[in-house]
């Protein structure tokens, strides 16, 4: 029994004010009360311990959170180093890839890249921030709010991990593999640009290939005019498709087909307010299960070393997202490719 009690209980006893049913009344008070006293303190005693525990907990989570911090910034580093690393290669892409580089990547891949680190370095100063309030919180002694605080730091980690992984992904799958480009839609005399480029191509077929021959017809509709377009980018789009027919052409010769002749036909036309350049040959065609893939990045069928499968995504981007345009394919496997560019005039 509290010590104090005891002393009261001992005059109590010794009264002689008192009845024995008084003594006995006020005896059994003193020990309820002793009763409920131990209890109080054995309750305390376990809150603090709670206190003490609780405050390690918090005290490790917050050391933890900052070593994951760390690790994002670290993270984020390589990533800012990862992108100098592309842009420093961009150069050797374009020189061994000039006559494949069709479209314009660098914005695009950039764009694809920024994004994601830019949720990482929100995250990361949200989470520094979060992380100092929850520090004021625990010297206050408010554990419900720095637990509340902690849930959010473990949100923002987790989303920073989503968008770092992003990141990381796109830098692996993807190359820096661009040419400058004005961006600036100028008038453009589209028969005389995709002639230029049906005589770029077959001259670099004829420069890979001393032996490569083949027809070229064109057939241009006079009433075009001029169209505003990116002429650098829609050039580059034609000469991929272009180069991409006198391929399909030599390779179906190679078979030594009795009477075939390889043939590339370009043909310009203008429907009400659209201007169509079409690209049509007549050689191997494109295999059904890939035509679904072809304007996918790096997908390709010609032979490793052949092609980077860049191609035709840049010129699918060129052509819907630069001109607001479309870009149809028609095809059958043995026989004939043809491609349709359409641009709003």
């Amino acid at each position: 029994m509290n010590q104090n009690l005891q002393n009261i209980l001992k005059l109590v006893e010794e009264s002689e004010a008192l009845s024995a049913e008084q003594k006995k009344s006020v005896a059994d008070w003193i020990k309820e009360v002793d009763k409920t006293i131990t209890v109080t303190e054995f309750k305390l005693d376990r809150t603090e311990k709670v206190k003490k525990t609780t405050a390690i907990l918090l005290e490790e989570t917050i050391q933890e959170l900052e070593l994951k911090r760390k690790a994002v910034q670290e993270t984020n580093d390589a990533l800012h180093k990862s992108l100098e690393e592309l842009k420093a290669t961009q150069q050797q892409l374009i020189q061994s890839e000039k006559m494949a580089s069709l479209g314009e990547l660098t914005a695009g891949i950039a764009h694809e890249i920024q994004n994601p680190l830019n949720f990482v370095n929100n995250f990361s100063e949200v989470s520094s921030e979060l992380i100092d309030e929850m520090t004021e919180e625990l010297k206050k002694g408010n554990m419900e709010d720095a637990q509340a605080i902690a849930n959010e730091i473990k949100m923002s980690l987790e989303k920073i991990t989503v968008h770092g992984k992003r990141a990381d992904g796109i830098v692996k799958s993807m190359l820096q593999h661009s040419r400058t480009s004005t961006g600036k839609k100028e008038p453009t005399d589209i028969n005389a640009l995709a002639d230029e480029y049906l005589r770029l191509a077959y001259h670099g077929m004829r420069a890979k290939d001393k032996i490569f021959n083949s027809a070229m017809k064109t057939d241009f509709d006079e009433s075009i005019g001029l169209v505003k377009i990116i002429s650098q980018d829609i050039g580059r789009v034609v000469l991929n498709l272009i180069t991409n027919a006198f391929y399909a052409v030599n390779e179906k010769k190679k078979l030594n087909l009795n009477g075939y002749e390889p043939t590339v036909t370009v043909t310009t036309k203008k429907t009400g307010n659209k201007v169509e350049i079409i690209v049509k040959d007549n050689g191997i065609g494109i295999p059904q299960k890939a035509l679904d893939k072809i304007f996918q990045p790096f997908f390709t069928t010609k032979p490793t070393g052949q092609g980077t499968g860049l191609g035709l995504s840049l010129s699918y981007d060129i052509v819907t997202k630069s001109h607001g345009g479309e870009i149809k394919v028609d095809t059958r496997e043995g026989e004939y490719t043809c491609f349709s560019i359409i641009l709003p005039v």
